[in-house]
């Protein structure tokens, strides 16, 4: 039987599955290597199966112009050895199947429209907060492209410098969102790692409080029928609530939507499908690509 394969390549690991959804998806995952390492294994992992697409959700930036002759390549990332790097490509020559190339946080997203936390849902967010932050747009039932792709991460906020003098530690930007409320800022802040911090830390406060001036922002601007936020740091489940009541607070009434003024609680949620939204949105891509 013709499946699909799917990848979310990380900067920390790669998952790698096959499958035709949720029910039957296999994965394993492995530690991104090299690149010609980590395609290796790639390969090792589809070894047999009869591919009729891949779908690839990738850490970024990539280069997602189709006309652009680094189409698919990773491009101005930090991750040593990973600069304008053919992903694509060198997925591609290696499966000898079509492939299918986004950001990790915009198949995420596919992959909450079609089988998680935003099915039925033609605008939404997918937001993650991690090792970095980025987000994925979907409005009129298609993922925002632009110039490139969006960069949710790297947005300006307000920083109070006499609450919180962590200068922020975004190699481009400083004290971007990234920059301040990443699971790194949060270590470089406190010296402990997020998941070593308890519920009732200042940590968290101050977190929900750069989350919720993102949400505003993009409330604002891109008007989402409700903000699905998945990664590490969003493991704490004292950190939903705290947001919720920041957005509320800073948005003030502003935006007369029942969604934000009642129905905050199924507003600003965790994924649907869990830790699973980018390989199973890979997956969707692979689908999209080989129908």
């Amino acid at each position: 039987m013709d499946v699909y394969g799917c990848i979310e390549a990380g900067g920390t690991k790669f998952v790698c599955g096959v499958g035709t959804g949720p029910q039957d998806l296999a994965t394993a995952s492995f530690s991104t290597l090299s690149p010609p390492a980590t395609v290796e294994s790639v390969a090792g992992f589809f070894q047999g199966a009869q591919l009729k697409a891949v779908g690839i959700g990738s850490f970024g930036p990539v280069d997602l112009n189709p006309d652009s002759p680094t189409f698919g390549y990773i491009t101005s990332t930090p991750k040593q050895g990973w600069r304008q790097f053919d992903l694509a490509g060198a997925v591609a020559r290696a499966l000898g199947a079509p492939v299918k190339i986004d950001t990790d946080v915009n198949a995420a997203a596919v992959g909450e429209a079609r089988w998680g936390a935003a099915r039925g849902l033609s605008d939404f967010l997918y937001l993650t907060v991690g090792t970095g932050i980025g987000g994925g747009a979907v409005a009129n039932g298609a993922v925002v492209h632009g110039l490139t792709h969006p960069e949710m991460g790297h947005i300006r906020i307000p920083h109070d410098l006499s609450r919180d003098p962590y200068p922020g530690g975004c190699p481009f930007h400083g004290d971007c969102l990234e920059g301040l409320a990443s699971g790194p800022a949060i270590e470089a802040r406190w010296g402990k790692p997020a998941q070593e911090l308890p519920a009732d830390h200042p940590a968290w406060a101050l977190e929900a409080r750069y989350i919720g001036l993102g949400l505003a922002n993009w409330v604002c601007t891109l008007s989402p029928r409700r903000i699905i936020i998945g990664g590490g740091v969003f493991q704490q489940a004292q950190l939903f609530p705290l947001v919720r009541a920041e957005l509320g607070r800073i948005l003030n009434g502003y935006v007369q939507a029942r969604a934000l003024l009642d129905e905050m609680d199924t507003y600003v949620v965790p994924p649907g499908l869990g830790s699973r939204s980018g390989v199973l949105g890979a997956l969707a891509l692979a689908a999209d690509a080989g129908c």
